[in-house]
């Protein structure tokens, strides 16, 4: 991805110092066409969420150049170190359109192009913040999922130029989904990341969205336009998008519309783990005891994830996590007692505390979901983890 963000940054030296002849960069305004072009989700999971760029012809010499937000660069010195700690790099860059529109018809992804009815002074101020931003100085940017990533810069240049009308117009809708059912729903064609994500997800993910913030995704900002109303130079408001146009058709499987219901299945893997506990106990310890240490280990390395993520990181959507108290390294304590168990021995005193403290932390999960107001949405795991518990619980404290 370097080589490729370092030809993007000399096609705009190119451009800023190319001759006076028509061109996106020096056109009047009143030669140029602002479009937001949307790319439909890819196959790769950074893909699923889809992408979009602001392309900017003159109409005049038909030269097209897309500016999008999207760039970052795996070879980057501790790139995944940061990406662990959220503090992801990423890159403004542009192309010309023929070149970007190649690339994801090549690749499957839908195109959509909607030119906007931005004035003359508009469409000029947007061009040279744009090359403003291209600068190598100006470039990049830290990457947020939610609160700044490639389509909200999109979204905000856009509203710049518009003199602040999206944002006033499209703050006073509601938005249709939270941050996590939007999650969910773009990542159920790879359902195991899919739970991973919703299970590292705190409140942050579950607060009511208007139409601006969910407007993160490409497609709802594709969407929220074509409600936009602005000054048609006449006293009255004619629409943002002028028109729209399908420049390729996708190839790719399409997201679901809503997000999948995880409480059935999760609630059934909880019950039939659980089961399997209390029958294993009494008819193959040895079979009990593997699978609890599975379930135990597994909850105490999520557990310090999650509260890895809440401390040491800038993920703040993952922050104040109520599943820490359903999956915690208090786990990793019941282990010895587990295998204990499998010769018919109970749980000394101090592993009845632990058990206690465990079953305790469960309820207060519970309470904490059942509270007023906005609070995280963590049936699913909670409908998992409580009928394991109860059947670790039982069976640790039972004597054979």
């Amino acid at each position: 991805m370097r080589q490729t963000g370092l030809a993007f940054l000399l096609l705009a030296l190119w451009l800023a110092i190319a001759p006076a002849h028509a061109s996106v960069a020096n056109a009047p305004g009143a030669n140029l066409e602002v479009s937001l072009v949307t790319y439909g989700p890819g196959e790769t999971y950074w893909e699923r969420f889809g992408h979009d760029a602001i392309e900017v012809r003159d109409t005049v010499s038909g030269e097209a150049v897309s500016f999008n937000y999207g760039v970052f660069d795996f070879n980057e010195a501790n790139f995944f170190p940061n990406f662990a700690r959220g503090r992801m790099h990423y890159l403004m860059d542009a192309a010309p359109t023929s070149l970007d529109e190649s690339y994801y018809v090549e690749a499957g992804r839908s195109i959509t192009r909607q030119p906007l009815a931005l004035d003359a002074n508009q469409a000029a101020a947007l061009r040279d913040f744009l090359l403003w931003n291209l600068r190598p100085e100006n470039a990049g940017y830290n990457y947020d999922y939610y609160a700044d990533n490639c389509t909200t810069r999109v979204r905000d240049a856009l509203n710049q130029a518009l003199g602040g009308i999206l944002a006033t117009q499209m703050k006073a809708r509601a938005g249709g989904m939270t941050y996590r059912q939007q999650t969910d729903r773009l990542m159920s064609g790879q359902p195991w990341l899919m739970l991973v994500l919703d299970l590292g997800l705190g409140p942050y993910a579950d607060q009511p969205l208007d139409a601006w913030r969910e407007s993160f995704l490409p497609e709802v900002l594709q969407s929220q336009l074509r409600e936009v109303k602005v000054d048609d130079g006449h006293g009255g408001l004619r629409p943002l998008v002028i028109g729209e146009q399908l420049v390729s058709a996708n190839r790719l499987d399409v997201p679901p519309t809503v997000p999948p219901d995880l409480r059935l299945p999760l609630a059934l893997a909880g019950l039939l783990l659980a089961a399997l506990l209390v029958l294993g106990r009494r008819h193959w310890p040895t079979g009990y005891a593997l699978l609890g240490t599975i379930y135990l280990v597994a909850a105490g390395l999520v557990g310090i994830v999650l509260l890895a993520l809440w401390t040491l990181t800038s993920h703040h959507s993952a922050w104040a996590n109520a599943n820490l108290l359903l999956f915690n390294p208090l786990a990793f304590l019941l282990l010895p007692t587990l295998w204990r168990a499998r010769r018919g021995l109970a749980a000394s005193r101090f592993i009845d505390g632990v058990i206690a403290i465990q079953l305790l932390a469960c309820m207060v999960a519970v309470l904490l979901h059942l509270l007023p107001g906005t609070v995280q949405q963590n049936q699913p795991w909670l409908l998992f983890a409580l009928p394991v518990w109860l059947a670790l619980a039982w069976s640790l404290r039972h004597r054979r």
